[in-house]
């Protein structure tokens, strides 16, 4: 039959959720600090054993070896160690038994409450060697209380607490409502174990997807990476270990039965599942997804990209207040920048085109000139000329080769259409067509003043103009 004792401990043991030893090992703990308060030294070394079968409590002293004892609480004689111990010498420590017929009634209220603050202590080592293992899981909890800047979550066994920090914008909490968490942080305080929970943190969502997807769980399936924003739109990579396994098929369910279990934890929030990719610029563009994208320029220097966009989906690209472009670029880990296809061909267009250098185009000039040289134009001559004529013309191209050769001819030919705009060219010709108007009205005027002077005179206007001067 059990002792009052060993019930109580027993109902310790279960109210506090820890085992019997270390209630036990609490008690002694306790009673030595009783037990040396009124019968021991204040320095003297002692122990307390409880009998787990009976509940009987011994104390074991340790005690120094005399030859006459002044002090029966910290020494002992020869005659009665040799009884303990044979061959012990005067001066050695022994061991003995020295339990205390009764303990005061100051003793019994400190050993109380060392006991009371043993087990505390012993509570909250308990739990945070259990939670500490489970840092970065998703735990379920019940909401207990709600404060303006907190909100407390009952997980069994502790307390956690979720800051506002880590509270999704759109979510609001009822006492009593049950929650899936993710437990950031277990970490030690004076009141005992502290636990952070967040609701907005990234990896709730992975974790989240991991429990609803059997095939990520297994590792068939893998999740790259995770953009979120908490309360509206997340973005999840995910691709295939195996061939000929659809990764996003997976995610979504069939008839979307996985992702909408996921969407209805999350309270609503839109979840956009892409195919991750080696190739950045393909990555990319699953990643601006569910816009179209006409092309990608990579800057692997800066680990920038150009997304090109048709101008009709440029809104549907940048997303509300830019939000499908933030969350692209935290998917990708690429600085994104978004054009438009008439913008980008402006822009080309802008752009001056290179021109050659200097020393090019001298050297394009000296072959030009060397081909001037080296070929020069023979003119055919008429078959209808005479002997000597033929002979002006040939000294004339011997003398027209050889001044080429000295110096040759680095002009250029330009012809009036080349040089004035249209408009100048029509007025000059205009001009020139007016001069010579004047000048054959000039002429026609002078001849007829000549024969009206004649036919005065009385000569005939047809005589020979030498026979009239």
């Amino acid at each position: 039959m059990k002792s009052d004792f060993l019930l109580a401990i027993t109902q310790l043991s279960a109210e506090k959720n820890l085992s019997k030893e270390v209630v036990l090992g609490a008690v002694e703990s306790a009673l030595v600090s009783a037990y040396r308060k009124d019968n021991f030294a204040q320095n003297q070394e002692i122990t307390v054993k409880i009998d787990p079968n009976n509940g009987r409590v011994t104390v074991w002293a340790k005690k120094t070896v005399v030859e006459k004892v002044s002090d029966p609480r910290c020494e002992i004689s020869l005659d009665g160690a040799n009884r303990i111990k044979k061959g012990i010498t005067i001066g050695e420590e022994i061991v003995v038994e020295a339990t205390p017929t009764n303990a005061g009634r100051i003793a019994a209220q400190t050993a109380k409450q060392v006991i009371l603050q043993r087990l505390h202590e012993a509570e909250h080592s308990a739990i945070f060697e259990e939670f500490a293992d489970k840092q970065g899981e998703v735990i379920t909890g019940v909401v207990r209380r709600i404060e303006p800047r907190q909100v407390f979550i009952d997980l069994g066994r502790a307390e956690a607490i979720m800051p506002s920090t880590e509270q999704p914008a759109n979510e609001r909490y009822r006492v009593g409502q049950r929650l899936k968490v993710y437990l950031v942080e277990v970490s030690q305080s004076a009141r005992g174990p502290l636990l952070l929970v967040s609701r907005s943190h990234p990896n709730l969502l992975r974790r989240i997807i991991e429990i609803e997807v059997p095939e990520i769980y297994n590792g068939t399936v893998e999740i790259k990476s995770v953009a979120r924003e908490a309360g509206f739109r997340s973005k999840v990579a995910v691709t295939a270990r195996q061939e000929g396994i659809d990764a996003v098929g997976c995610c979504v369910g069939l008839r979307g039965i996985r992702i909408q279990n996921i969407v209805n934890e999350l309270n609503g929030e839109k979840i956009d599942v892409v195919n991750w990719s080696a190739d950045p610029a393909r990555f990319i563009t699953n990643a601006i997804s569910p816009a179209q994208v006409a092309g990608v320029r990579l800057n692997e220097q800066d680990n920038s990209a150009i997304v090109i966009i048709p101008d009709k989906q440029l809104s549907l690209a940048i997303g509300k207040e830019g939000q499908n472009v933030r969350l692209a670029v935290k998917l990708t880990g690429w600085r994104i920048d978004i054009k438009s296809e008439s913008s980008f061909i402006e822009e080309a267009k802008a752009q001056p085109e290179p021109e050659p250098e200097s020393v090019a185009e001298e050297e394009i000039i000296e072959e030009a000139a060397e081909e001037i040289v080296e070929e020069p134009v023979a003119e055919e001559m008429p078959e209808e000329i005479s002997a000597e004529e033929s002979e002006d013309e040939e000294e004339l191209v011997e003398a027209f080769t050889t001044a080429s050769r000295r110096e040759p001819f680095r002009g250029e030919i330009r012809f009036a259409e080349d040089i004035l705009p249209p408009a100048e060219i029509k007025t000059s010709s205009k001009t020139q067509q007016k001069k010579k108007k004047k000048e054959v009205h000039g002429k026609s005027s002078a001849e007829d003043g000549i024969k009206l002077k004649k036919k005065k005179r009385g000569y005939n206007m047809y005589q020979d103009d030498e026979e009239y001067f």
